[in-house]
């Protein structure tokens, strides 16, 4: 069988790619083998990804926690499903709510950034439509590593010592993650009996607890406490959302993203006007290549950043609009080859994350992805239950004229994507790069690299990433060659190598199918800029 990659054509990085029937790659690897645990048991692709994504919480707090939001992409074997599992606003959160009480501008942390969380239902609405094992053994393999604790991972362990200067003051923080008054060291093992506690009821009640019984109530009574504004209406009226997904062609594939409120358009976006450049004929590794991305996904932000929202409140501007052929070929050709550009958002016509992923021999593949958002998230913990909350209120904007300014039941603008490639109808590959707004960057680079370079995924996920900021400023990773860097330098790109001791450049997961037939199984790489693996038999 001859598949489409240059083999020969790798990076230096410790991992290598992993070859299977039944995969599962995540960021950590002992969420990879609950994953793995599952598939032994004889559950499929959606039940290895669960069982991974509630141990993650576990193994990985400092990226996401049972206050979380989800979405999800999943392949059944005759169709694409997207979920949207992202909370929304509280009742009580309007324009005067804020500013009244934190003036022009939303706050980064805290119980006024605490949406509803998502992430506990979207682990249900995936089983009730697609699982094969109980519900509860699911959660098992997190339940023993929330009660006996794990030894942390040197990766996770440098990122959660980053977030404890910032957010030790926030309500239950210290209690729960900072045992002995700090982060825990490298090789400790950490225990968060209330997590296993709260994970139990969560599998007696197939989540319903979360939602309206004991730990929800802990919730309110937690929230009421701090000056919060979440209540059990708020909690009992949520439910995740199926809605599908948006896509765009690109040289004879087709990129998978769920519509807003997130950004996964921007990808599209990006790629689409990429599509008018000869980039398979190009150095994936020279400044010219790069060059050319850097300002397609510059463009692509500077439209998202102004339309994007929760797609009910898209009424000016809809998805459709940006994604619009005769658009993009019209946004590329701003594109100067020679110099860069501080691009404004234009006007179509009307018309930290963890990511993971699996894939059974059975031909069912799922893309996803949970985040407490910034590091812990809004910082705030609920100590007796073990409960992290995200922040994502903080993606909501406080201009009435904005789509995304907040309102009650709202989802924010988004920055978490789960990917999908697909090929002549056929699922191709489940994939996702985590890491804030590096994430649609991440899903543009790497494809790129697979599909215009033939780079196969391990190596498209070991590559040198640049990272958009703003303005003319690039941020690239060290190991970027330095005659690359001048040459974009000389275009007029302002760079920057830069220690971000959290989102920094993302983290990917990658799972692509070999044959239709699965004879062959899938490869799948897992990203060396975190502690994760992939696994698989």
């Amino acid at each position: 069988m001859t598949y489409p990659f240059n083999w020969a054509k790798n990076y230096p990085t410790v991992r290598t790619p992993v070859f299977a029937r039944n995969v599962v790659s995540t960021s950590q690897p002992l969420a990879a083998q609950a994953g793995l645990r599952m598939l032994l048991a004889g559950g499929n692709a959606v039940d290895a990804a669960i069982a991974a994504a509630a141990a993650i919480t576990i193994v990985e707090p400092v990226s996401c926690g049972l206050g979380s939001d989800a979405f999800a992409i999943v392949w059944d074997g005759r169709e694409l499903h997207g979920l949207n599992a992202s909370g929304t606003a509280p009742a009580a959160w309007d324009l005067d709510y804020f500013k009244r009480k934190h003036g022009e501008k939303m706050p980064a942390r805290g119980w006024d950034t605490v949406t509803i969380p998502g992430v506990i239902a979207g682990w249900v609405a995936l089983h009730e439509k697609f699982g094969k094992l109980p519900f509860a053994d699911l959660m098992q393999p997190a339940i023993e590593l929330a009660e006996r604790g794990y030894g942390m991972t040197p990766i996770v362990q440098r990122k959660w010592a980053a977030q404890v200067p910032i957010l030790k003051d926030q309500p239950g923080f210290a209690e729960v993650f900072m045992p002995n008054g700090r982060a825990p060291a490298i090789g400790e093992r950490f225990v968060l009996k209330g997590a296993a506690a709260t994970l139990r009821r969560i599998a007696e009640s197939k989540g319903r607890d979360y939602y309206e019984g004991e730990t929800a109530e802990k919730l309110v009574a937690w929230s009421n406490q701090h000056g919060g504004a979440m209540t059990l209406a708020d909690l009992r009226g949520y439910a995740p959302d199926w809605c599908g997904t948006i896509a765009k062609d690109y040289r004879g594939y087709t990129l998978h993203e769920i519509p807003p409120n997130g950004q996964g358009i921007a990808a599209l976006m990006a790629l689409g006007m990429l599509s008018h450049f000869d980039l398979p004929n190009m150095d994936p590794d020279s400044a010219e290549c790069r060059h050319l991305q850097i300002e397609a996904m510059k463009l692509a932000f500077a439209d998202v950043y102004r339309w994007v929202a929760d797609i009910r409140h898209m009424t000016e501007v809809t998805p459709e609009h940006l994604l619009d052929d005769g658009y993009l070929k019209h946004r590329a050709s701003l594109i100067s080859r020679e110099r860069a550009t501080d691009f404004k958002h234009g006007m179509p016509p009307s018309g930290g994350t963890i990511y993971l992923s699996a894939a059974d021999e059975s031909g069912m593949m799922i893309s996803f992805i949970q985040s407490n958002y910034m590091g812990f998230g809004s910082g705030v913990v609920v100590p007796e239950i073990g409960v992290s909350l995200q922040n994502r209120g903080h993606g909501f904007v406080l201009d009435p004229r904005h789509p995304n300014c907040v309102a009650p039941g709202k989802r924010p603008f988004q920055t978490i994507i789960p990917a999908f490639l697909m090929k002549d109808g056929k699922p191709q590959m489940s994939y996702g790069v985590m890491g804030g707004n590096m994430q649609p960057q991440g899903h543009m680079q790497t494809l790129s690299r697979m599909l215009d370079a033939k780079q196969h995924p391990q190596a498209a996920c070991d590559a040198p990433r640049w990272k958009v900021h703003t303005g003319l400023t690039v941020d690239v990773e060290d190991t970027m060659e330095p005659e690359v860097v001048e040459a974009l330098q000389a275009r007029g790109h302002s760079v920057k190598k830069i220690n971000d001791p959290y989102m920094d450049f993302g983290s990917g997961q990658f799972i692509w199918r070999l044959t239709d037939d699965m004879e062959d199984g899938y490869v799948a790489a897992s990203d060396s800029r975190r502690d994760g693996s992939a696994v698989g038999y």
